[in-house]
């Protein structure tokens, strides 16, 4: 089949099975285009929730139809490629992570949403890099917090808020790739540029930054923005909403320490291409399971996330 009639027939599918595409912002083009709302993980997440389509796919990673799934268990969730799966996840294994919490007791657990259901079902209340600053500070001063498990993220929320919380050590392996000195080039080659970072980033690399923020953040203040030029660290396919709403303004990737490979992308996300897209609607097979002991105990955090973010207008 021809590009385009693969395209055809997504959209026949979606059509006939009642089903809805959801996809991030760090998929292909492609996959935006087509897909029937583009957000980050909080945006999906309310999405997955309220939305009355009879299938749900998920175009992101694995822990995101999770997430899916225990918001919507009446649903049928599934996700172009099983194997998308999230170094971040990967990095904060269920079992390590209740001996963590076990280790440091009477604290509030709060897990970042790129975690697995069992981890969730450890936690307190998940938070997005959207809604984290606003999620602590609704926390009482002296509250004693674990967070996990970016250990970046936690950093930034510690020194926005001025809390002592205690760090699960995981990282984002695409946010930790960025060369400091060779964005601190590229600054020189363009003064005028302004650099947008995630907060998954280190710190060193946040503190250079004239924005940090999450995806959504990020390229809210690019549009609103009077400048016309950005240096751009965080996975390289939010580039193309900045630049389809954008289209007068130019936004450079961030590079990574090896020039050599495209590291400032997430191969897991772009494991998902439109030919999977389209297998997954017509067999519905990778399909997100979850346990339901594990779901009724992850829903919890997930519905307080929701909750507060309500409270805040995010």
């Amino acid at each position: 089949m021809t590009k385009e009639q693969i395209i055809e027939n997504i959209k026949s599918l979606r059509k006939e099975k009642n089903a809805i595409i959801l996809a991030h912002y760090y998929q292909d083009a492609e996959i935006q285009e087509i897909a029937d709302f583009v957000g980050d993980s909080l945006a999906l997440a309310q999405w997955a929730a309220k939305t009355t389509a009879e299938i749900i796919v998920l175009c992101g990673v694995h822990f995101m139809g999770e997430t899916a799934k225990i918001l919507s268990p009446s649903k049928r969730v599934f996700i172009p490629d099983m194997k998308a799966g999230c170094s971040l996840a990967d990095s904060c294994p269920a079992d390590e992570f209740e001996l963590f919490i076990k280790d440091n007791p009477n604290h509030t657990v709060l897990s970042y949403v790129n975690t697995t259901a069992a981890v969730k079902a450890l936690t307190d209340i998940v938070v997005t890099s959207t809604n984290a600053k606003q999620i602590v500070d609704s926390l009482p001063l002296d509250e004693k917090i674990i967070f996990g498990p970016d250990k970046n993220l936690g950093d930034y929320i510690n020194k926005l808020t001025g809390r002592d919380m205690l760090l699960w050590q995981g990282v984002c392996h695409v946010h930790e790739q960025f060369s400091l000195i060779k964005i601190l080039e590229l600054k020189k080659e363009h003064p005028n540029a302004l650099i947008l970072a995630h907060p998954e980033c280190p710190r060193y690399l946040l503190e250079v930054a004239d924005h940090v923020g999450s995806t959504s953040s990020i390229l809210k203040f690019a549009t609103v923005s009077e400048s016309k030029q950005f240096i751009v660290a965080t996975e390289a396919g939010i580039l193309h909403q900045m630049k389809k709403e954008n289209p007068d303004k130019e936004f450079i990737p961030a590079p990574p320490e090896d020039s050599t490979c495209a590291c400032n992308e997430c191969f897991y996300m772009k494991m998902n291409t439109l030919e999977k897209l389209y297998l997954c609607l017509k067999n519905e097979r990778p399909e997100i399971l979850v346990n339901e002991n594990v779901r009724v105990k992850a829903v919890k955090p997930i519905e307080r996330m929701l909750e507060i973010s309500a409270k805040h207008g995010l």
